[in-house]
C-alpha cells in the first residue's frame, strides 16, 4: 500500500470511531427526550411518596435551573428569528387571549362543574390566570416549532402577569392578588431575557463551541423541568393526597383542553402548522411554579397551593407528549408559507 493509501486509512479509522460515538449519543438523547412524560411522572411520583429527595432544591437553584434552561434556548436562535416573530405580531396577540381569557375562564368552569371546594377553585382558577412557563420553549423546540415566536410569548404573558393575574382572579374570585411588578419585571429580565442574550451571544461569537454542546440543550432542559415538577408537588404532597383524583382529572382537563383550543383557534384563523404548535404549547403550558407561589404567599387556605402543584405535573406532561409527538410529524414548510401567517 503507499504511504499515502496508508495514512488515508489511518485518519478513516480514528473517524469512525468518533463519528460512531456521536451518533450512539444522538439516539440515547433522543430516547431520553422522548421519555420525557415518563420522567416527569416518576418525579412527581418520587416527590409525592419521599418529599425528602427534592429538600435540597431550594430557590436559588431552581432559579439557576431555569436560567440555564434559557441559554440552552438562546443557542439555538438569532436575531431574525424575532425580527420573523415582530413582523406578525398579531399572532402574539392571539394567544396572549388565549392565556389571560380562555384558560381562566376553562378553569373556573371545570372547577364547578367537579364540583370541587370553594379553596381549590380559587386555587385553579389562578393556576388558568398566570403567565406561560418557561418549560413551553424547550417543549416547542422538540416539537419543532417556533421557538423564537415561544420566546416573545412567554416574556408578553410573563410582564401582562403583572396587570392581568391580579384582574382575573378579581372578576372571577372576588379576591385581590398583589403581584410584585417591579419582581415579575426583573424575574423575566434574569430568568428568561438575559440568558436568551447570552446564548444568541456565545452562537454568534463561539459557534464551533456551541455546536459541540447544541445536543445537550434538551437534555438539560428536560432535566431542569423534572427536578421542578418533583419539588412543587414534594411541598404539599399530603394536600394532593388528599384531594384525590377528581382534582387530578380536573387539572389534566385544563391543560389538555388548553392545548387543543390552543392549536385549534390560530388553525381556523389560517395559521401555519409551526405557528399552531407553538401557540398550543404554549397555552397548555402555564407557569405553575409561579402560581404555587402566589397562593403561598397571597390566599390564606394551604388548598389554594395544590392545584398549582398538581398543575406542574400535568402542564408538564402536556407539553412534553405534545412536543414528542410532533417531533416525529413533518411540517408541511410549503403550506406553512402558503398560510401567510407564520
Amino acid at each position: 500500500m503507499r504511504p499515502f493509501a496508508k495514512l488515508k486509512s489511518s485518519v478513516a479509522g480514528a473517524s469512525a470511531p468518533s463519528s460512531d460515538l456521536k451518533s450512539k449519543f444522538t439516539a440515547a438523547s433522543s430516547t431520553f427526550v422522548n421519555l420525557f412524560p415518563v420522567w416527569t411522572v416518576i418525579a412527581a411520583g418520587a416527590g409525592l411518596l419521599n418529599p425528602s429527595i427534592f429538600a435540597w432544591l431550594t430557590t436559588e437553584y431552581f432559579t439557576a435551573g431555569l436560567a440555564l434552561l434559557m441559554v440552552s434556548m438562546g443557542i439555538t436562535l438569532t436575531p431574525q428569528d424575532f425580527k420573523d416573530v415582530l413582523a406578525n405580531p398579531e399572532s402574539v396577540g392571539v394567544q396572549f387571549a388565549e392565556c389571560y381569557l380562555m384558560m381562566p375562564f376553562l378553569a373556573l368552569a371545570l372547577g364547578r362543574a367537579f364540583n370541587l371546594p370553594k379553596d381549590i377553585i380559587a386555587g385553579l382558577v389562578l393556576v388558568g390566570s398566570i403567565n406561560g412557563g418557561q418549560a413551553s420553549n424547550l417543549c416547542t423546540y422538540i416539537a419543532k416549532g417556533n421557538v423564537a415566536l415561544s420566546v416573545v410569548m412567554t416574556t408578553a404573558t410573563t410582564i401582562g402577569a403583572i396587570f392581568f393575574t391580579p384582574i382575573m382572579c378579581k372578576v372571577l374570585l372576588g379576591a385581590v392578588v398583589p403581584v410584585n411588578a417591579l419582581g415579575i419585571a426583573m424575574s423575566t429580565i434574569q430568568v428568561v431575557l438575559a440568558p436568551i442574550l447570552v446564548g444568541m451571544t456565545a452562537k454568534k461569537f463561539a459557534p464551533k463551541q456551541v455546536d459541540a454542546v447544541l445536543p445537550v440543550a434538551p437534555i438539560l432542559g428536560v432535566l431542569s423541568t423534572v427536578f421542578l415538577v418533583g419539588s412543587a408537588v414534594s411541598q404539599v404532597s399530603s394536600e394532593i393526597l388528599q384531594a384525590g383524583w377528581m382534582l387530578q382529572v380536573c387539572v389534566a382537563l385544563l391543560h389538555f383542553a388548553g392545548g387543543i383550543a390552543g392549536y385549534a383557534a390560530p388553525k381556523l384563523m389560517g395559521y401555519g402548522e409551526t405557528t399552531c404548535r407553538t401557540m398550543a404549547i404554549e397555552t397548555a403550558m402555564k407557569s405553575s411554579a409561579f402560581g404555587f407561589l402566589l397562593a403561598k404567599l397571597h390566599f390564606a387556605a394551604k388548598l389554594t397551593r395544590v392545584p398549582s402543584a398538581v398543575s406542574v405535573v400535568w402542564m408538564a406532561v402536556t407539553g412534553s407528549t405534545l412536543a414528542v409527538i410532533w417531533k416525529y410529524i413533518p411540517v408541511n414548510e410549503a403550506a406553512d408559507k402558503a398560510a401567510g401567517k407564520k
